[in-house]
């Protein structure tokens, strides 16, 4: 179908484009900017004045359900909701069940993503077999089937013997290593960052060195191996400084945080909230505020929403039993405009920080309204206020720490390959 979105604010970071113009999509791609090719005639026109029109949204963790956890969520529930959030390209982690280790694994998620036709589902592949931190998965044949890296997701590999060698199979074959720092002993049972508001819940905590001797460890091996690597879910403001100074001296390493990291603090946790336990900890203000500081200056390349549904036992039980994570793909765009709206980034920024990042960063193409590109897009409402409900989210997942507050910014469209796969009434 030939749609016209006419009247938009266009927001297109990539091409450094900020203006009000109309796009003309033909065939599932973009076919113009600004003024109509010879002889178009469009089929559909959506009256977009007033609103924004932006590449759609890129992101890095979705834990989707399936394989093996369908009541958390399915494929066909989650793309749902990413497509009520904007959001077009999801990317699966490892740790389904079974672990994405094989060519099979990688082929049945993608076959159910593109039987919802609601939102593109890359996946990462294994660093170790079944993540058990021991022998190295077969990386060369994940890269065959359309892994774009590979992890061993939030299980740690605590031998560095074994961590070298794969990270020097990854940088043979050119995948990236995507890499959840935390040390297994400093953490051992904890559930909450270590501080004042642990101490005074009586949990055990996690300190900010189970991240940084992490960190530390892992730049170490990257600049012997040459890998190139991203960290995933900074924390706190000691790791993205190290990755700062790494990025200095020309090693080739990204980092995301979570939305979830730039809002909330350890004590939101307070009165045992289990909406709020999240991996890693929510850490302390000057985390926060450093985090925010790292996004505004560059330093973290991307935001993401780390997406992880649950279900209402895995959440209701004691503190120290639940499950972490937070259902969050539909309220990742909001979130990102109360940044803009506090200051902490400019609206081109954060878009930038949703599209075109996570797109360089996963080596996909998406992320841009550049001519000839699939017609991805978000169309969004940046005034329209709705308040948060169990009954408001699409997802499966009802976990949001978020419920009751009202969000600013509203997703009016969606389309995925030129087709409108969400529309709000």
């Amino acid at each position: 179908m030939r749609i016209a979105i006419s009247g938009g604010h266009v927001i297109d970071p990539a091409n450094d484009i900020d203006a009000v113009v109309d796009v003309f999509i033909e065939a599932g791609r973009i076919a113009a900017l600004g003024r109509a090719p010879k002889g178009y005639k469009a089929e559909r026109t959506v009256n977009a004045r007033g609103l924004h029109v932006i590449p759609g949204l890129v992101e890095l963790s979705a834990r989707l359900g399936e394989p093996g956890y369908t009541h958390k969520g399915t494929i066909a529930s989650e793309t749902r909701a990413a497509a009520a959030g904007g959001v077009t390209t999801l990317c699966c982690p490892p740790d389904t069940l079974p672990v994405i280790d094989t060519p099979a694994v990688v082929e049945l998620i993608h076959q159910r993503a593109t039987a919802s036709g609601r939102a593109r589902v890359v996946c990462l592949g294994a660093l170790t077999r079944e993540l058990k931190g021991e022998l190295l998965a077969g990386m060369g044949g994940l890269r065959q089937v359309g892994c774009v890296g590979v992890s061993n997701a939030r299980v740690p590999i605590p031998n560095s013997e074994v961590m070298r060698r794969a990270m020097e199979y990854a940088a043979t074959i050119g995948m990236t290593v995507f890499l959840h720092a935390e040390d297994p002993w400093l953490a051992a049972q904890g559930h909450v960052h270590e501080g004042a508001t642990s101490t005074r819940m009586g949990l055990p905590g996690i300190p900010e060195t189970a991240e940084t001797i992490s960190v530390a460890r892992d730049l170490l091996l990257i600049e012997q191996t040459g890998v190139r690597a991203h960290f995933c879910r900074l924390s706190t403001s000691r790791s993205v400084a190290m990755v700062a100074e790494a990025r200095r001296r020309g090693l080739p390493v990204t980092a995301d945080v979570s939305i979830q990291h730039l809002h909330l603090i350890d004590e939101d946790v307070a009165g045992y909230n289990s909406l709020c336990h999240v991996r890693p900890p929510l850490r302390g203000r000057r985390d926060r505020d450093g985090l925010r500081k790292a996004l505004r200056k560059g330093v973290v390349t991307a935001m993401c929403c780390d997406h992880q549904p649950q279900d209402q036992d895995a959440k209701k039980l004691p503190f120290d039993a639940t499950e972490p994570g937070v259902s969050a793909l539909e309220t990742w765009l909001p979130l990102a405009l109360r940044l803009v709206n506090e200051g902490v980034l400019d609206m081109a920024a954060a878009i930038a920080q949703m599209t075109a990042a996570p797109a360089e960063i996963l080596g996909i193409e998406a992320g841009t309204l550049s001519e000839g590109a699939t017609a991805d897009i978000c169309v969004f409402d940046a005034n329209a206020q709705w308040v948060l409900s169990e009954d408001s989210l699409v997802s499966h997942g009802k976990n949001s720490p978020f419920l009751g507050e009202t969000m600013r910014g509203r997703v009016c469209y969606t389309l995925l390959g030129g087709a409108i796969v969400h529309e709000s009434a």
